[in-house]
């Protein structure tokens, strides 16, 4: 697998990274057996970049990581981590801590869920309102300086944010949501990640599986599965959305490949900043992404598939309304 530099002082990654979340949770239940062996088929396709956070099933995602890690050398992976995101007992979102102090302290328990001294990358999973950036950064910063963390990104913040940030300390990339259907950040962010040297690794590619294919009016109502609480999964909104996925197969086909593979090579192809990560949970599902890497898209498929997914085509929100709130990404840039 090609390699791609995240920004201009990021680290050198794979050209898709490896998404974990839906290995512990969210997505209905999950096989242990099955995600640690599609951890090593990543490895194994040249996938050098995970990506999880300390909130995923509350440490159960680290500590899947560390064991299905315990064989590689640890410079032969990157580990991307969220964290400050608050849950209660019941599994509820109750907040964000991005202070310097719970700060280092979410660091030393990811430290020692993963079995390792550093991480390459770490990042606040979301704007803390109560904690000015710069303060967060601080503290970041200084755990960068103890060699604890190698670099520091940041997750879903809009412009303003981002150059606050980064006068503070340099930042690696910026990870957000980018997809066919979810094209917020060409508004501004793109642009000012460009600006900056900001790299972009890019979540929801397959828009949590809505235009991967493989997604149905019957698909998660079998588990307790996330997707369906979310707008773009309800109701008038899937099948407005699921008709989407038909054009995207009619232009997938006549590119010889699946609507997935369009999809995720889309947005590899919009930038050599940009690292799409997969959200694959089995085997079957991370060979066909990985396909994604074979497939060109000429002028005349590019032009289809804007034609077919202008911006703002989706319909209902990426999230539901309570956590949109928390979404600084959606604010547009003043500056």
């Amino acid at each position: 697998m090609e390699q791609r530099k995240l920004g201009s002082t990021g680290p050198t990654v794979s050209t898709f990274g490896l998404g974990c979340m839906g290995m512990s949770e969210v997505y209905g239940a999950a096989d242990r057996g099955e995600a640690i062996a599609t951890v090593h088929a990543a490895l194994d396709g040249g996938i050098t970049l995970l990506d999880t956070g300390d909130f995923y099933a509350m440490g159960h995602n680290e500590m899947l990581l560390r064991d299905a890690l315990k064989d590689v050398p640890r410079d032969k992976v990157q580990l991307s981590v969220k964290y400050g995101a608050l849950r209660g007992p019941a599994g509820e979102f109750a907040g964000m801590d991005t202070r310097p102090a719970a700060t280092k302290n979410f660091l030393a328990y990811s430290l020692q869920r993963l079995g390792t001294d550093y991480v390459d990358i770490y990042r606040p999973a979301r704007l803390d309102p109560n904690v000015p950036i710069e303060e967060t950064i601080g503290g970041l910063a200084d755990l960068v300086k103890a060699g604890y963390v190698r670099h520091i990104g940041l997750s879903e913040v809009g412009s303003d944010t981002i150059r606050r940030a980064h006068a503070v300390h340099p930042i690696a990339d910026l990870q957000i949501e980018y997809s066919l259907i979810e094209r917020g950040i060409e508004r501004d962010i793109l642009k000012t990640c460009r600006e900056l040297g900001i790299g972009i690794t890019a979540y929801g590619v397959l828009a949590r599986g809505l235009i991967s294919g493989h997604w149905s009016k019957d698909s998660g109502k079998a588990g307790r599965d996330y997707r369906l609480m979310t707008p773009r999964f309800q109701g008038a909104n899937l099948d407005a959305n699921l008709a989407l996925v038909e054009q995207l197969r009619a232009i997938a086909d006549e590119i010889g490949a699946t609507p997935a593979q369009v999809a995720i090579a889309w947005v590899a192809a919009q930038d050599n900043a940009i690292v799409p990560l997969v959200g694959a949970r089995t085997r079957n599902r991370l060979s066909e992404a990985l396909g994604a890497t074979k497939v060109t898209l000429t002028p005349v498929h590019v032009a289809a598939l804007a034609k077919a997914f202008p911006p703002n085509i989706a319909a209902g929100t990426r999230y539901p309304a309570e956590h949109m709130a928390h979404l600084d990404s959606e604010k547009p840039a003043t500056a």
